[in-house]
């Protein structure tokens, strides 16, 4: 289970972290482009600034739940394992064994 939850937050974050980098590259077109005289080109810039900012603060709001539900995860694995520490040996036994064989049959 704490290997979809990791899986999952893996590639929530790579998402979060590509969206920064198209929201940066979208603001550097934005300054390339100041100089562009024209009513229409000024609206668009406003528009996509918007845009943009709107796209941060989403950003920043997703990163943090991703960050509050990762935090969550560890505490409840860590008070799994507090409260079950023999079961969680077997587990992890369990999972080792499990990952002996896979990379045996390499």
């Amino acid at each position: 289970m704490s290997e979809t939850i990791e899986m999952s937050n893996n590639s929530k974050e790579k998402l979060i972290a590509d969206m920064k980098v198209v929201v940066a590259d979208a603001e550097e077109i934005l300054r390339a482009t100041a100089g562009i005289a024209g009513e229409k080109m000024a609206d668009l810039r406003e528009r996509i600034g918007e845009r943009l900012r709107d796209a941060r603060v989403r950003i920043d709001d997703a990163e943090a739940v991703l960050v509050d539900k990762t935090k969550a995860a560890a505490r409840a694995t860590d008070d799994f394992v507090n409260e079950n520490p023999w079961q969680a040996v077997g587990i992890a036994a369990g999972i080792g064994v499990l990952l002996g064989i896979i990379i045996g049959r390499r």
